[in-house]
């Protein structure tokens, strides 16, 4: 049986992996892993901030029928809010931005509901993503090998929109074409067909924990719902910008969270216990590390996923000794391209990252529940 068609209950019996965990101190670890409402709000309310301001005034120009700076603005007003499914629903959906559980719920609801984002197919994704990171028989979320720079009529939807596909998919995410058709099915308890390997992934997680059925089902009414009262308000206000606006946002220009976001595993190891192999840490500008909100910071949060966004940085400063320098942004971009093109005749090579000396013989490290903690991502079905 191929790896990508075994059943996921028979993957949790079989595969065990004793993931690599950079030693550090218990109370530094507790320290690092506290919660913060304020950290939280910066966060959360500093995104919505940036999409809520670059929404007004694409919507001031689009009254004034300025249409060039229309334009503009609407560029900016999608590029940031494709990070919205792309960098802030991931987050929340650990469940550790605000110490206030339900503030961490309120926000990922908010921001999935205009990015046709369902957080309750993504949780059980998520969780096998992050208990066996490309392994392929229990990691189907990121499926290697992935090129870097996709084809010109593919990376031409970056700068404008996604309609039908995208480079990568994020948890085989598409266009928003792709992401209406597919709300729509799950809206009426019709599975997505079994044409892509993503979807194939959504197949066996929805076979695989049948209980959350009913979440995932009633998220996709929800979300119909929420954009047909956008729709009516349209038709009754004569507003045509609205459905742009509030239902196709996330879906512009989403070249910006597609140039960070693909460093994260590509042309890296798969099948190996140490996420400093298959994973990538990189050092990003403010601006793109907010955006991303700290996910540049990748291996600490693969090793120590319970630890919020906020505190990465400082976990990058506790580790290391015991890391792979981060790359610049430019340098992974490098890498990846030289890793790319030395598949073209080796389709079986993946880039073996040097560690640094005392690690390279090291042995695991923390099997308690604290070490192991992703947040509150895991579904009841997987928590166990």
């Amino acid at each position: 049986m191929c790896a990508a068609d075994k059943p996921l209950a028979a993957v949790r019996d079989e595969l065990r992996v004793e993931w690599y965990r950079s030693p550090i101190p218990p109370a530094k670890l507790r320290e690092l892993m506290q919660r913060s409402d304020l950290q939280g709000w910066l966060q959360s309310a500093g995104h919505l901030a940036l999409v809520v301001g670059t929404g007004i005034l694409t919507y001031a120009f689009w009254r004034q029928e300025s249409w060039l700076a229309f334009a503009v603005a609407l560029f900016v007003y999608g590029t940031f809010s494709s990070f919205l499914p792309g960098a802030a629903v991931h987050e929340l959906g650990h469940g550790t931005v605000f110490r206030t559980k339900w503030l961490n719920k309120l926000f990922l609801y908010l921001f999935s509901l205009p990015s046709w984002w369902n957080p309750f197919d993504y949780a059980s994704s998520h969780t096998y993503h992050h208990r066996y990171t490309l392994h392929p028989e229990g990691d189907r979320e990121v499926i290697l090998p992935l090129k870097p720079t996709p084809p010109f009529r593919v990376a031409l939807t970056l700068f404008t929109i996604s309609l039908f596909s995208r480079p990568v998919s994020i948890f085989g995410r598409g266009g928003l074409f792709t992401a209406v058709v597919d709300t729509v099915r799950t809206a009426l308890g019709i599975n997505v067909p079994p044409n892509t390997p993503a979807r194939k992934w959504l197949i066996a997680l929805r076979a695989d924990q049948p209980e959350e059925m009913r979440n995932v089902t009633r998220w996709a009414r929800l979300v119909l719902l929420f954009h047909a009262l956008v729709l009516a308000v349209t038709v009754v206000t004569g507003l045509w910008v609205l459905p742009i606006l509030l239902s196709v946002a996330t879906f512009i220009g989403p070249w910006w969270i597609y140039a960070v976001g693909i460093t994260q595993h590509t042309g890296l190891r798969d099948d190996v216990a140490d996420f400093r192999k298959c994973t990538r840490s990189v050092k990003l500008d403010p601006l793109s590390e907010f955006l991303y909100w700290r996910m540049n910071w990748h291996i600490e949060h693969h090793m120590y996923a319970g630890i919020p966004c906020y505190n990465l940085k400082r976990l990058s400063r506790e580790l290391a000794a015991d890391l792979p320098a981060p790359r610049t942004f430019l340098g992974a971009w490098r890498e990846m391209r030289q890793i790319w093109k030395r598949q073209q005749t080796d389709s079986a090579y993946q880039f073996d990252v040097p560690l640094p000396p005392p690690a390279a013989t090291a042995r695991g490290h923390g099997a308690d529940k604290i070490v192991q903690s992703v947040g509150d991502l895991a579904p009841r079905g997987l928590a166990r």
